[in-house]
């Protein structure tokens, strides 16, 4: 893998950094290739539970795309003849991850990895990190990350941030749904940690097919969600984790999940 997206396996996390703090952690086609590896190598490996996206540095998580003039592989471009666009790709690779993404918001999360974040399952940020989206100074507007933050931002909301392009706080993030938790940067690793430790413990099969039914359902009517739901739950009770799971409750012992 590239030395632009580090990965590191830590117990039952497999965390991916974005390693450009020099072009504050910013985005082109080598860096969502090399996050899309890094979800690659996650699911690949046993005992991954959780996989933690962040970026290298205590300043930024990611500026977004790179604006450096002449910068390879920036995603303001695309080949007419395959206008397939990998930032979209890596968005359909996180979206067909089975396990949960947290983003380590270790920093400011501006325009593209805003996006990154709303692309996680859940976020964790340091009080002192900013957000927005800022296109509209540009001349652009926040296209490709659109769909993630209407599943998110409140449509008034979203809209106002959108046309302004005005940066707003951690505080503000929290409120608008964007992170989960907010805390001091000294905080941060512990408060992530705390997260990781209640998801690890439990079962992987009902993780995996609980993060497919959000991605099923988020979009249906609520009557095609209920054709949907009504047949998992009988489904996930015939998995060797269901299986596992009650006998362990009935025995009053921890569970150990055989994760099929």
């Amino acid at each position: 893998m590239s030395d632009v997206v580090l990965t590191a396996r830590e117990g039952a996390v497999l965390r991916i950094t974005i390693n450009r703090p020099e072009r504050r952690n910013a985005m082109n086609e080598e860096v969502c290739a090399g996050i899309a590896a890094g979800v690659d190598e996650a699911e690949a490996t046993p005992g991954v539970r959780v996989i933690v996206l962040t970026g290298a540095g205590d300043k930024v998580f990611c500026a977004g795309g790179d604006l450096k003039p002449g910068a390879d592989g920036t995603p303001f471009v695309i080949d007419p003849a395959n206008p397939r666009h990998y930032v979209i790709q890596l968005f359909r690779r996180l979206e067909r991850c089975g396990l949960p993404v947290i983003a380590r918001v270790n920093g400011h999360a501006l325009a593209g990895g805003l996006g990154l974040v709303c692309a996680c399952d859940m976020a964790i940020s340091t009080d002192t990190a900013t957000f927005g989206v800022p296109e509209t100074k540009l001349g652009l507007f926040p296209m490709m990350i659109l769909g993630y933050m209407m599943r998110i931002v409140p449509r008034r909301k979203l809209y106002e941030i959108a046309t302004t392009g005005e940066p707003f706080s951690a505080a503000e993030a929290l409120a608008m749904d964007i992170v989960n938790h907010v805390v001091p940067a000294a905080e941060l690793d512990a408060k992530l940690e705390w997260l990781v430790n209640r998801i690890a413990d439990k079962s992987p099969t009902a993780i995996k097919l609980g993060k497919q039914a959000f991605r099923a359902i988020e979009d249906l009517p609520l009557d095609k969600a209920f054709e949907y739901t009504q047949l998992m739950l009988p489904m996930m009770a015939m998995t060797e984790d269901a299986r596992e799971g009650f006998a362990a409750f009935n025995e009053k012992r921890a569970p150990r999940w055989p994760g099929r």
